[in-house]
């Protein structure tokens, strides 16, 4: 792929990644400042693309890796620690919850119960969370379009029954 058509493609995703950094920041400005991040390290590291794997998830793998570390140091600058603290016991908050041991069990708790679906509803579950549209879905898995929305509708209400009492 040449450097034309690698730009072409990339601009043609920008709806695409624009709808995956609003699920991961939940803010339109931070949003828009992820997408630039995003489109800027791609473009700087369009040497490091292989033309036979898939641009969209690479793409979308850059974006959610550039999002984690803004997340992380956000964390970093915001964590205070005493100079006379006693760092054995130090608490240390978190607000995700993620880094922690807990969260972490609850991270793998959640994706034992998404594993536990059946492949018929977590294949095309998997793929939406990961970006995918429902058109996209239904082309790569060969299904009609309203199998494919009714089998993510079917993956979340699964979810949410079984996640009911989940609670951190």
């Amino acid at each position: 792929m040449n450097a034309l058509q690698f730009q072409q493609k990339l601009l043609s995703m920008q709806d695409n990644m624009m709808n995956f950094a609003l699920i991961l920041t939940a803010n339109r400005d931070d949003a828009q400042d992820l997408l630039q991040d995003t489109t800027l390290k791609v473009l700087k590291n369009q040497d490091k693309f292989v033309d036979n794997v898939n641009f969209k998830g690479w793409v979308l793998t850059v974006m959610r890796n550039i999002f984690i570390n803004n997340y992380h140091k956000i964390v970093r600058s915001q964590t205070l620690i005493e100079q006379n603290a006693n760092l054995y016991n130090l608490e240390v908050l978190n607000e995700s919850g993620f880094d922690s041991p807990d969260g972490s069990c609850q991270i793998q708790e959640i994706t034992n119960i998404i594993n536990k679906l059946s492949d018929e509803l977590k294949i095309p579950f998997s793929m939406y969370v990961s970006g995918f549209k429902y058109r996209e879905i239904a082309e790569k898995l060969d299904k009609p379009l309203g199998t494919i929305k009714s089998r993510i509708f079917f993956a979340r209400q699964e979810l949410q029954r079984k996640l009911k009492d989940f609670h951190k």
